[in-house]
């Protein structure tokens, strides 16, 4: 059946899609608003517009009431903020097919500013509601939409460091993006940072308050570019639509390096992830390092079949939120079990240990212990263990303990 492919970057203060086609991309503020005397919703401008009439009441900050797991009161009814966010999520995947172009959606990729659980968690439950396979959607972060949107150009473009500077109304923040390679696996690491100036896109409404704005960028950059050697410089938010007011800024970049204005970076790269999805192959030949990925390996050292051997539990470039291990152990007088943390710079590896506190002290092999391993974040992993006993001879003594522990 003839089909087509969303790529969706999902804010607090604005949403893009971007459709088959190059012109196929909607900017809208990230709001909805219910009508008072039809019911009916709508979304972005028309929402603004429904208020303006006075006949609507409207929610901002869909993404933050969200995460937080709010709710908000639309005339006399109380709304969860996922029941808001799917009605959103609706009306928007809704705008292609509005457009004239035909078929079904074949996977949606939706880019966000940070990964959080809460956010992931209702994001797929309203894809999973309209009927998306899991294989079909993904949840991804700004990072990862930057990594596929720079590596689908030319080599030239990303053999080298990569920098991006992303201005809009959620503030200032600098992406720097590389490739390691390695004698068996290569890597794109992707990072980012808030920048510590406060920047309000006010700033650029008059032209006294433009020169303090091309003075906060200007400190921002010889501060994160300082002596690195860029193949290319991107530049993208709604505060880079126009860079007349950053004069000394665009002096400072264009200095031996490659500039370019994206103004729908993280939608196309969430774009590119759905053809990664229907095509069922990797778009490049790099282990994904950023924001949602996991940055280190974890392993565990095991005697199997009389051998000592490393068994792998989690791997560096795995999604931290779609990760979980299972594993049963047969400790062999030990106390405690350990954790090997790897991280891509392996001079920096770490044992971490958690102690077996509370379980029977057992010295002869009758105790199973199982093990659950989950990600919170790509920092941070949940461990979980309890005494499975061994048999109808040694029954469980109900001990588990649960802890979280920094990567």
């Amino acid at each position: 059946m003839e089909g087509f492919l969303v790529g969706i970057d999902l804010c607090d203060t604005y949403t893009q899609v971007c459709g088959p086609e190059e012109e196929n991309l909607w900017t809208f503020p990230t709001v909805i608003c219910r009508g008072k005397s039809t019911d009916e919703w709508y979304i972005g401008e028309n929402a603004y517009a429904q208020v303006l009439r006075g006949d609507g009441i409207l929610v901002d900050r869909l993404v933050n009431l969200t995460c937080k797991d709010g709710t908000a009161t639309l005339g006399d009814i109380r709304y969860e903020a996922a029941e808001l966010m799917r009605r959103f999520l609706s009306m928007t995947l809704d705008l292609p097919i509005q457009a004239g172009i035909t078929g079904e959606i074949h996977a949606v990729v939706i880019a966000v500013r940070r990964l959080e659980t809460r956010l992931i968690q209702v994001l797929t439950d309203c894809l999973r509601s309209f009927g998306f396979e899991d294989s079909q959607f993904r949840i991804i972060s700004h990072a990862e939409g930057f990594v596929y949107d720079t590596l689908s150009q030319k080599k030239e473009i990303w053999n080298g460091t990569v920098g991006m500077f992303d201005l809009s109304d959620e503030g200032l923040r600098y992406y720097e993006l590389k490739i390691q390679r390695g004698p068996k696996k290569s890597f794109v690491l992707a990072e980012y940072e808030e920048m510590e100036e406060r920047f309000d896109l006010d700033l650029l409404e008059t032209p006294q308050k433009a020169k303090v704005g091309d003075t906060i960028l200007c400190a921002c950059a010889e501060r994160m570019m300082r002596k690195k050697l860029y193949s290319a410089v991107f530049l993208c938010g709604k505060g880079f639509e126009s860079q007349e007011w950053a004069q000394e800024f665009m002096k400072l970049l264009s200095v031996s390096r490659r500039i370019f204005r994206e103004p729908a970076i993280f939608a196309r790269g969430a774009l590119l992830y759905a053809s990664e999805l229907v095509s069922a192959r990797a778009a490049f030949p790099f282990i994904c390092v950023c924001d949602g990925h996991l940055k280190t390996t974890i392993s565990m050292n095991v005697l199997h079949k009389g051998q000592e051997t490393v068994v792998t539990l989690a791997s560096a470039g795995d999604n931290w939120y779609e990760r979980s291990v299972v594993i049963d152990v047969i400790p062999d007088k030990q106390d405690s079990v350990d954790f090997m943390v790897t991280p891509l710079d392996v001079r920096k590896k770490k044992t971490i240990t958690v102690p077996l506190e509370g379980f029977p002290q057992k010295n002869d092999r009758t105790m199973k212990v199982r093990i659950c391993l989950r990600f919170l974040d790509d920092r941070t992993m949940s461990v979980e263990m309890r005494d499975l006993g061994f048999g109808e001879l040694f029954p469980s003594s109900g001990a588990q303990i649960r802890q979280e522990v920094m990567l």
